[in-house]
């Protein structure tokens, strides 16, 4: 069973048990994607030297059911995931080759900055002010911000516009916490999303704000306790970050995206993880800027 597109809860639970944070190599759950075998790239691109070296390291979510969520292996696991893999496997990296580091919303951009990592895939939306320090390939995915709300809905809260003098909580640094001020001064403010649930529970909080498919996985992970209230006000494109002015890699991850939803290994792997739960959607259209 799925959730059709109002994103109503369904009585599925993700089959995981949930540990949170820190940095992991994975050794998990296979990607759909074949690796490829000694692929060709430029010499002194960034493609070259991950692929000579044989691994890669990737920023993602730890706490983000069906997108990225650390698995009872200490390996993360969701449609981010599989994403990633999809784009080490046509660089002919092995998924236990991936070095998976944690990354918050507040964190994503100093991690690409500073090389920390080799590329972002954390429900991470594109927009003008982060491509002014980074470059974004994609998007691969299309969420819209919502509000979840505690089951039945004691507050009636029907959309943002019903927020004003409430508190709302969100991520530090993320485009939610941006969105939801013009609706509201009253914003609790966490590292995670997860860690929004608590003040929710106790009412600290009337509302927990991000984007659509973000709540809808925390909701189906703690059944019976939460709905969304289904009525996205805004359009979020997911993209994967990376150095800012590496055209080469760029255009190669447009590339990997454009054929993994062509070729069906797209949908592969959102079936296998988002879309356990959620109806599958129809890719968007990879920005080439």
């Amino acid at each position: 069973m799925r959730l059709n597109k109002g994103l109503m809860i369904s009585a599925i639970a993700l089959a995981s048990a949930l540990a949170l944070s820190g940095c992991t190599d994975s050794g998990a759950a296979p990607s759909a994607a074949p690796v490829e075998k000694a692929p060709e790239f430029d010499a002194g691109s960034t493609m070259a030297k991950l692929s000579d070296a044989g691994k890669i390291t990737i920023g993602t979510k730890f706490d983000q059911p069906l997108f990225g969520l650390k698995g009872p292996d200490g390996t993360p696991e969701g449609f981010d995931v599989e994403m990633a893999k999809l784009i080490a496997a046509k660089l002919g990296i092995k998924p236990e080759n991936i070095e998976w580091v944690e990354t918050v919303s507040a964190n994503r951009e100093p991690f690409i900055q500073n090389g920390q990592v080799d590329m972002v895939v954390a429900t991470y939306t594109i927009n003008d002010t982060r491509k002014e320090v980074i470059d974004f390939a994609g998007p691969y995915y299309e969420a819209g911000q919502d509000l979840l709300v505690l089951a039945g809905n004691p507050d009636k809260i029907t959309g943002p516009e019903d927020l004003t003098g409430k508190q709302v909580c969100t991520v530090s640094g993320s485009t939610s916490e941006k969105n939801i001020a013009a609706y509201t001064d009253k914003i609790q403010a966490t590292d995670t999303y997860s860690n929004c649930l608590g003040p929710l529970r106790s009412g600290e909080s009337v509302a927990v704000t991000t984007d659509n498919v973000i709540l809808a996985g925390l909701a189906d992970q703690n059944e019976g306790e939460f709905e969304v209230v289904d009525k996205p006000f805004t359009k979020e494109p997911y993209g994967i970050g990376l150095k800012k002015g590496d055209e080469a890699f760029r255009t190669f991850i447009n590339d990997t995206l454009e054929k993994s939803f062509e070729d069906g290994s797209w949908a592969a792997a959102w079936d296998a993880t988002a879309g356990k739960v959620l109806e599958t959607p129809t890719p968007p259209a990879v920005d080439r800027y």
